[in-house]
């Protein structure tokens, strides 16, 4: 018994000893990325010689460039391109979204429609398409309004309802709108159907399940897509030349054949086209952003401003300023 009670003063007197003895500090290794260094100075080199090879080659002819980047000309064609866009997306967003629910209803011959819809529109190519709608008047010379299979209240004829402008319209649109209507069905096919039935379960009215439950999660998925259809339309903007109509393309093509300088009036549409997508990407991570809250694509930034972040991080590193 009187070891015992020796035993315990004895180690009650060892711990607090233990206990205040410093504790090591931890050494912490940055992780090394050779590679990825490496990587990052094969493209630095490549892309410095990509540069250098732009700005010192005479034949761009850069003044000429600088010369018809912003004549009147240019100016009223790429107008023209971004209003046939702008139509033709809005056309096919809206009869694509007609066309996605009527694929998923349940309702055997719109889901036939719409099938056959998607499915000729894919398979036609755009020119053949601007083609018919250009020479509609060929095959229909008036087009009326009134009862179905009835008598006709009002006529017009088709060569001054359908012109070269609303031909572009009518076979962008439509066009687009088969693309557009598998983009929406996908987006929703990819929301969880327990979602609904939950919602259902709670009592949430039907329309209320659609704008507050499934369209948010649906346009997650639907706008990357849909953002890309966009800016592929504006590139095939270019295929409406076949009506003469004098888009951006078009008009570069007029003028270098008058003027004989054929690189850089390609230069100058190149530089259009890629100023307008730019903007068209910038508005689709914007809206990407926005649906994408609560999630870690709403934390995900312009690459540019990225590399801009980074470059100050490293210029605050060797500088020895904390971030």
């Amino acid at each position: 018994m009187s070891d015992t009670a020796r035993a315990v003063p004895a180690a009650a007197t060892t711990a607090p000893a233990e206990r205040s003895a410093p504790a090591q500090p931890l050494t912490v290794l940055p992780a090394r990325h050779p590679w990825r260094w490496v990587a990052t100075a094969v493209v630095a080199v490549l892309a410095a010689m990509a540069v250098n090879a732009l700005v010192t080659n005479p034949a761009w002819e850069w003044p000429t460039v600088g010369q018809f980047l912003f004549s009147a000309t240019i100016l009223e064609s790429m107008w023209l391109t971004v209003r046939l866009t702008l139509v033709g997306t809005a056309i096919g967003l809206v009869l694509g979204t007609v066309l996605a629910l009527m694929r998923m209803s349940h309702n055997p011959l719109l889901k036939a429609v719409s099938f056959t819809y998607i499915s000729v529109f894919r398979s036609v190519p755009l020119i053949l398409q601007l083609l018919f709608w250009y020479n509609l008047a060929i095959l229909y010379t008036v087009i009326g309004f009134g009862i179905p299979f009835g008598p006709q209240f009002w006529t017009f004829p088709t060569q001054d309802l359908v012109g070269p402008l609303t031909a572009a319209f009518l076979g962008l649109g439509l066009h687009q709108a088969a693309y557009f209507a598998e983009i929406v069905r996908s987006g929703f096919l990819a929301v969880d159907p327990g979602q609904r039935e939950a919602a259902a379960a709670l009592g949430i009215p039907r329309v209320r399940q659609f704008w507050r439950i499934q369209l948010p999660q649906a346009l997650r998925i639907i706008v990357p897509t849909t953002g890309n259809e966009v800016i592929g339309l504006l590139k095939g903007t270019s295929v409406v030349y076949v009506m003469a109509l004098p888009e951006l393309f078009y008009q570069v093509q007029v003028v270098y054949n008058r003027t004989g300088r054929v690189i850089p009036l390609l230069l100058v549409a190149a530089v259009w086209y890629v100023v307008l997508t730019t903007v068209l990407s910038v508005l689709q991570w914007l809206v990407e952003r926005y649906y994408g809250r609560g999630s870690s694509r709403a934390d995900t930034p312009l690459p540019f401003l990225q590399l801009l972040r980074s470059a100050r991080a490293a210029r605050a590193r060797r500088q020895g300023v904390p971030r």
